[in-house]
């Protein structure tokens, strides 16, 4: 069982986290980089040394900061590796977290109630975290970290949780009590700065937050698919039902 498991989580993980940082690179990647342009051009500001936004935004984004100073620019292949693989281990502790959802749960590990629980896993861990807390760019004003960790943990813990009472217990008042805990955190409300000074555009910013969110939803979905197919695949290789 414990080979099975690691063995699905890795190449589930893999496989996903490979598909997902091809996609991160035309979506997010972008994003992040032409962020980076207005934070330097800050930072220039602060220090009296200007470089104008327009010479960094002719590197097309890469190397803001080189280009800052004067570097040359260009694809930046370490840093397109050490994101890949980021999200390559994201997948394998996604696919992982999946495979220990469904085992604890009980019954069958197939694709379709693997994507269930990746979908679900998508609401706790992201879309529910979000709507206090949107990913953010460099350069965006935030509260203190310490505040943000507790409040995405306990959004995380109280969405999971509400959501596993609400579908399998359907009495009043364990629904009541699930939709209490999902709507607790917001209830209380997330931290946020004082004030909402950003060197980021408004649009840029929500564009990041919009594309951030579903590019996870990729990331969970395709990750809970291969664990169902490679789980099925290796049951029957091995005589299972």
């Amino acid at each position: 069982m414990l080979q099975r498991v690691l063995a699905v989580g890795l190449v589930a993980g893999l496989v996903a986290g490979l598909a997902v940082a091809v996609l991160q690179h035309f979506t997010t990647t972008p994003l992040i980089l032409a962020a980076e342009v207005y934070e330097v051009e800050a930072e220039q500001q602060a220090r009296g040394l200007l470089v104008p936004a327009n010479i960094i935004l002719a590197h097309g984004g890469h190397g803001a900061r080189a280009a800052a100073s004067g570097g040359e620019a260009g694809f930046d292949a370490g840093r397109a590796l050490l994101t890949g693989l980021a999200t390559i281990v994201t997948a394998v502790g996604f696919a992982l977290v999946i495979l220990a959802a469904m085992i604890a749960a009980g019954g069958r590990i197939d694709e379709r109630r693997a994507l269930g629980f990746a979908f679900a896993a998508f609401l706790a861990a992201g879309l529910a975290p979000a709507l206090g807390l949107a990913p953010e760019l460099p350069g965006s004003a935030a509260a203190p970290l310490l505040a943000r960790q507790v409040w995405w943990i306990a959004t995380a813990a109280l969405t999971a949780g509400g959501l596993w009472l609400f579908v399998h217990h359907g009495a009043f008042w364990a629904r009541a009590i699930a939709l209490a805990m999902i709507a607790a955190p917001h209830v209380v409300g997330a931290p946020h700065p004082a004030a909402y000074e950003s060197r980021v555009p408004a649009e840029l910013a929500a564009q990041f937050a919009a594309t951030s969110l579903a590019v996870q939803a990729v990331l969970w979905l395709s990750t809970g698919l291969l664990v169902g197919l490679l789980w099925q695949h290796l049951a029957h290789r091995a005589g299972e039902a």
